[in-house]
């Protein structure tokens, strides 16, 4: 399989780019989780993060039994980043296309790729996935997103373009954020634990993860189509790297705090700050499986799916 780019991005995601070409985003993703971009996998119950790596798999683990696609299926890696799932999943047997809006997470997934003679099984190329105009309709046997579908511009249309490259039968899997709805937040939450939410939607490029209160993804995946709708609440089993990010972050973030430069050091701020809303129930993770309907071939370009 070639590696291929589009000519001239459909939509340009300037501030996703400029999120992850920061040097905190690119010196964290590197050194912290050795390039990885998800969360681990935890028993529920577990304390410490350690060791990292194999709490890293867990989860990728976890997202493949949820596709639960036989061997030579071919699915789509929607926000790729360097690879790492692609890869994996490669290993496992499946063919994977992966698309990032990031231009050096593509080059640096091509290497590896290369590099781990996984050429024939994953393609990678810079693009946008509310656009996906080199996949045709009833394509792919699969699709997944690993905590990248909350920095789309817009979440339906995207879900849109998920359904339109499904096969008939075909397993969307989305592994994404969750917040309560600014109704359900206690009175006794600190201001600066709300604002820091806001400031880290905004500077870390997370649109559409801004509209993501608890029960929305679920139901607008309903809206465009898709049946057997399961939503999995993993947020005990993230807990875990949740604390590790706060224990790593914490001194960094008073100092930061002080200056007033959290817009800049938004990982740090979302390290601390967020482990301090997860405790609280304000946020949390959860898997989404769904299926597209045996049959249904109907799609729109433009829109909307047709009813």
């Amino acid at each position: 399989m070639t590696t291929t780019q589009e000519e001239q991005p459909l939509i340009p995601y300037r501030s996703v780019q400029n999120y992850f070409a920061t040097w905190e985003s690119r010196a964290g993703y590197k050194l912290v989780l050795g390039g990885t971009r998800h969360h681990g996998y935890y028993k529920a119950g577990t304390r410490m993060p350690f060791p990292i790596n194999p709490a890293l798999r867990r989860m990728e683990d976890h997202l493949y039994n949820t596709l639960d696609l036989p061997k030579g299926s071919e699915v789509l890696d929607a926000g790729c980043g360097v690879g790492h799932v692609a890869m994996y999943f490669a290993r496992k047997g499946l063919r994977v296309r992966g698309i990032d809006l990031v231009e050096n997470h593509i080059l640096w997934a091509e290497r590896d790729i290369k590099a781990q003679g996984l050429d024939s099984q994953v393609s990678v190329r810079v693009g946008d996935y509310h656009h996906f105009d080199h996949i045709s309709d009833t394509s792919l046997d699969g699709v997944f997103t690993m905590e990248t579908f909350v920095h789309a511009n817009d979440g339906r249309k995207v879900l849109n373009e998920f359904f339109r490259v499904l096969k008939p039968g075909g397993t969307l899997a989305l592994y994404e954020y969750w917040h309560v709805s600014d109704q359900e937040i206690p009175s006794d939450v600190p201001k600066h634990i709300l604002e820091s939410a806001k400031r880290v939607n905004k500077y870390g490029a997370m649109p559409t993860g801004e509209l993501l209160t608890k029960g929305v993804l679920r139901n607008w995946l309903k809206e465009q189509g898709f049946v057997d709708v399961e939503e999995t609440d993993l947020s005990e089993n993230i807990a875990p790297m949740s604390f590790f990010f706060y224990l790593l972050g914490y001194i960094p973030f008073l100092i930061i705090s002080f200056f007033g430069l959290q817009q800049y050091f938004v990982n740090t701020e979302a390290g601390v700050q967020g482990y301090r809303g997860l405790k609280r129930g304000l946020w949390g993770y959860a898997s989404y499986k769904a299926k597209k309907p045996l049959g249904d071939t109907n799609t729109s370009d433009t829109g909307l799916r047709r009813r």
